[in-house]
């Protein structure tokens, strides 16, 4: 760990109690800073607060009280979800007070090798695939951490210099990171997320943009070359660029050609042997290859990898073959660009189970995928009627109404056939009827469990 000086008897104020946040809050004390700590709400396990009160952090729960930016802080982190118009981080924007994420605490304390992803879909599989491959080929050890769930700063903290850390960036994460500067980034696609949050589509883009900001033409960025805007967005980096394309634009960074994957004109391997499912995980399958052959792996090891395996939860998961049905999680798919290349993944008819919070779009965009890939599907949630009329148009005969993803599966089965798999791909964020998309893709597994089980006792 760098010996980071910065924080020594500075007055920093974390906000929000998340993993990130209470990593965040013990090391800056640590690093000899005086913390104080808010949330919202009292944590309901009470050794959070009386971890953080033994270390000798002050801690101050209750609905963000506006009294603590009447307080000089030197820094604040805040939690990267809380929004910059929150009324207490808006009161420290005002006032300048550098407000920073725990992506950037882990940059400024790592003196290792930074491999970071980010990108709007493909961001964790990426990121899972390049530790992978680099642990596969590299004597020392190769961690990941960020938005996959895991402390970007804790892990930076028992790293070496000789060590390897591929991070998982979100926009969110990326606004609050000033200064830093991965050696190789990539950028797995850029659509249009989260604009409750950034407002515009170039407001996004900027904050994506912030995990080359600080590269140099001694950095690399990896970028998806399959469409002319984010070739153009790749130009506004100072760092190397090395494309990766599954449309054969570039021969100068790793590539699909003919069904076959190359780096740089070197074979690799067939792309019908990537056991991951569907071209979206051929684009991240390709984005990881560029790192990996950019930091010395061999491609036997990438081979190795890609051929065994099988997913990240909720992320086309593959979950059981019963009845000659195959059932799959795809509860990460939030938007409509991920249920389009869900759907894209699979020969065999669909049932597909889909529908959530009702963010004010339709879904038009889906038709000529319903019309291709769907023979059935189970609707639910806020949306399920502008799901529903998606469907009709595209000529869909079996439609229907269900509660939600759990009370959705045996629907499902009911008009399903041997051949068929069963997909959930809600194409909508969870948050109307749970807690987290992976709360949603938890259910459905244990709906489909409890089906088997029903079926087994007949």
């Amino acid at each position: 760990m760098k010996k980071v000086t910065t924080y020594n008897n500075k007055k920093i104020l974390v906000i929000g109690f998340g993993i990130s946040g209470l990593n965040a809050a013990h090391l800056l004390k640590k690093l000899g800073a005086n913390v104080v700590a808010n949330d919202q709400a009292t944590p309901k396990d009470p050794t959070v607060v009386e971890n953080l009160e033994n270390d000798g952090i002050k801690v101050i729960t209750g609905s963000n009280p506006l009294s603590l930016a009447e307080e000089d802080f030197d820094v604040v982190v805040k939690n990267p979800g809380i929004p910059y118009d929150n009324p207490l981080v808006a009161k420290f924007v005002e006032k300048k007070t550098p407000i920073i994420t725990e992506a950037e605490l882990g940059w400024e304390i790592f003196e290792g090798h930074l491999v970071s992803v980010t990108g709007s879909n493909g961001k964790t599989t990426t990121t899972t695939l390049t530790q992978l491959m680099i642990a596969k080929s590299n004597a020392h050890r190769v961690e990941y951490a960020g938005n996959i769930g895991v402390s970007f700063s804790k892990v930076a903290a028992e790293l070496g210099p000789e060590d390897t850390l591929v991070t998982e960036l979100s926009s969110f994460q990326l606004l609050g990171a000033p200064t830093i500067r991965p050696h190789i980034a990539i950028i797995t696609n850029i659509f249009s997320n989260h604009l409750d949050y950034h407002k515009t589509r170039e407001n996004y883009i900027n904050a994506k943009l912030n995990i080359t900001r600080n590269q140099t033409s001694d950095d690399y960025l990896i970028m998806n070359w399959d469409r002319d805007e984010w070739q153009q967005i790749a130009r506004r980096s100072q760092a190397t660029i090395v494309p990766f394309s599954r449309q054969n634009k570039s021969h100068d960074g790793s590539y699909e050609e003919d069904g076959k994957i190359y780096w740089r004109g070197d074979y690799i391997m067939d792309a019908k042997d990537i056991r991951l499912i569907g071209p979206q995980n051929v684009e991240n399958a390709l984005a990881a290859i560029a790192a990996a052959k950019l930091s010395g792996v061999t491609n036997q090891d990438i081979v190795d990898v890609l051929t065994s395996f099988s997913g990240v939860r909720h992320r086309l998961q593959y979950v059981t073959d019963y009845q000659g049905r195959r059932f799959y999680n795809d509860s990460k798919s939030t938007d409509i660009e991920a249920t389009e290349v869900a759907l894209q993944g699979f020969e065999q008819p669909v049932i597909l189970l889909a529908g959530g919070l009702d963010r004010g779009y339709t879904f038009e965009r889906l038709v000529p995928y319903f019309k291709k890939h769907v023979k059935a599907i189970i609707v639910f949630g806020q949306c399920k009627d502008k799901m529903k009329d998606a469907a009709e148009q595209a000529g869909i005969p079996t439609i229907i109404e269900s509660e939600n993803a759990i009370t959705a599966v045996p629907e499902a089965w009911k008009v399903s056939d041997p051949g068929d798999v069963i997909l959930l791909s809600p194409a909508n964020a969870s948050w109307d009827q749970f807690p987290s998309f992976e709360i949603r893709g938890d259910k459905f597994i244990e709906a489909v469990d409890n089906l088997i089980k029903t079926k087994e006792g007949e």
